[in-house]
């Protein structure tokens, strides 16, 4: 796998969660500046699950097992924009929270990506 691209990812995901608790902790709903850095955030996971797909079509096995990468794959790509829209159905704080949590939860994704393929 693409270590570079899962430091990268990660480091991207907890900014994001940063930035979305910085405007929770000032009592403000995501913004449109907000929505642009999930969508950066998520065309990283994008580019990663391409590349997850593309090392397995040639031959790369994780250690862990194909099963759980993909899984963690596509969870770590949808995390983001899941997040994105339910702060778009929560226009308080509490949607500024759960961009921040997603943020999170991304860059554990990450980590344990990287753990399940063996880094």
């Amino acid at each position: 796998m693409l270590n570079a691209l899962m430091l990268v990812t990660g480091v991207a995901a907890l900014l994001l969660a940063a930035w979305c608790g910085w405007a929770a902790y000032r009592d403000q709903p995501t913004k449109d500046w907000h929505f642009i850095g999930m969508a950066v955030v998520s065309v990283l996971a994008l580019v990663q699950l391409v590349a997850g797909i593309v090392q397995l079509a040639r031959g790369g096995k994780p250690e862990q097992g194909t099963t759980i990468f993909v899984a963690y794959l596509l969870g770590s790509f949808a995390c983001v924009p899941a997040a994105g829209f339910m702060s778009l159905a929560e226009r308080t704080r509490w949607g500024s929270v759960t961009v921040a949590a997603a943020g999170v939860v991304l860059a554990v994704l990450e980590v344990r990506l990287y753990d399940i393929w063996g880094g």
